[in-house]
């Protein structure tokens, strides 16, 4: 492993989470995380809330994988068409009014065709109404920390109170991913048959070959063409945003061009590996002077081709730190810097404990510290 420049800083923590990294778009709106490290490589508008579409349907479908999950309905369970569902305009299903459909076949609806009755249908059997079912989504949105999100439908049809931004998005796919694994692989079916009618997945990403495995797309006249999506090439997951493209094809080119930026321009580089020592932090009124720092996991972090090596690593904590210090206590924090980059923070542990000193030792202490503050550091010291 190669051996890292460490700089010891005593100092309180800020901290960054927009990357300056260089890319541009035509969307109003775009995000771009690297999922493993957690690293945000792109990032325009991300925080605006703004008309979603049909991307909404993300938390629609997030709160019925819920209620599968909690075993209040299961894939065979069977919900009946309103009059309300039926007569839904859009993208549709094409569900006649009175029929069973059951959950399964609804997912497949929602998520390859993008069917508005479908979701109408989800909506009133879960929640009673779709009115219903619009607050629990924005209740449930806050409590899962995305507080750029309300809804008013469970389908993404324009209403002012419609919104969602390109972070909640990212976060939203990113829980459809590692909470529903079971239920993400259909994201990746590419067409659906329902009442004899087969329609294509609108995702264009499915059939270019780029590791792409979901999500959706959506599109109003208010929103514009947007897309969330994600890919796998490697050992490497991106999620991604953009919406607010001017047509079909903007929003395919200008998705693919930034997920093949995405993978090609930055590479994951291991840090630290796992429980080894990196430095150590002064210690105040403690037993021992200073008390080793770890991680107890890899640290890895994302970094530009052209800067895999030109990386500054430094220790950053607030001290010295008053004794007593438990073992494995979070005491610290490693930050890599790399040109053109935000910086990466990662929490470093206190290795071993540190008991407070006696009496006698922490008088030592108070009158040295004083002695440094009238008269300076000496020599010996």
């Amino acid at each position: 492993m190669t051996i890292l420049k460490i700089i010891l800083c005593a100092v309180v923590l800020v901290a960054t989470t927009v990357s300056a990294w260089a890319f541009e778009t035509l969307a109003r709106s775009a995000l771009v995380l690297d999922v493993n490290t957690g690293t945000v490589l792109f990032s325009k508008n991300a925080e605006i809330a703004l008309p979603p579409a049909s991307m909404s349907k993300l938390m629609t479908l997030n709160m019925l994988f819920e209620a599968l999950r909690d075993g209040r309905v299961a894939m065979d369970t069977h919900f009946v068409v309103s009059q309300k569902a039926h007569k839904m305009g859009g993208s549709k299903m094409f569900l006649r009014q009175g029929e069973r459909v059951s959950v399964e076949n609804l997912i497949h609806g929602i998520i390859v065709q993008s069917g508005n009755d479908a979701c109408v249908v989800v909506a009133e059997a879960l929640e009673g109404s779709e009115a219903e079912f619009a607050r629990k989504m924005t209740k449930h949105a806050k409590k899962l920390g995305m507080n750029n999100s309300t809804f008013a439908n469970a389908t993404g049809w324009p209403d002012p109170g419609q919104r969602m931004s390109a972070q909640d998005l990212v976060f939203l796919a990113n829980r459809l991913i590692t909470e529903f694994p079971e239920y993400y692989t259909f994201f990746k079916q590419k067409s659906f048959t329902w009442a004899k009618i087969t329609q294509e997945n609108r995702n264009p990403l499915l059939k270019l070959g780029i590791g792409a495995d979901g999500l959706k797309t959506g599109h109003t006249q208010e929103a514009g063409y947007g897309l969330v999506g994600s890919a796998v090439q490697g050992n490497r997951r991106i999620t991604f945003m953009l919406t607010g493209l001017q047509s079909a094809r903007d929003r395919a080119t200008e998705a693919e061009r930034l997920a093949g930026w995405a993978f090609r321009n930055f590479v994951t580089k291991t840090i630290l590996e796992k429980d080894v020592i990196i430095g150590s932090a002064d210690v105040w009124l403690g037993r021992e002077k200073t008390v080793e720092l770890y991680s107890p996991t890899s640290i890895t972090a994302l970094l530009p081709y052209d800067e895999v090596d030109g990386y500054k690593a430094s220790i950053q904590y607030k001290g010295p730190i008053e004794a007593p210090i438990e073992k494995d206590a979070q005491i610290a924090t490693l930050v890599i810097e790399a040109k053109g980059t935000a910086k990466m923070q990662y929490p470093l542990y206190a290795k071993n404990a540190v008991r407070k000193g006696g009496l006698f030792s922490r008088m030592k202490t108070t009158v040295g510290k004083l002695k440094d503050e009238v008269f300076g550091p000496s020599e010996e010291r």
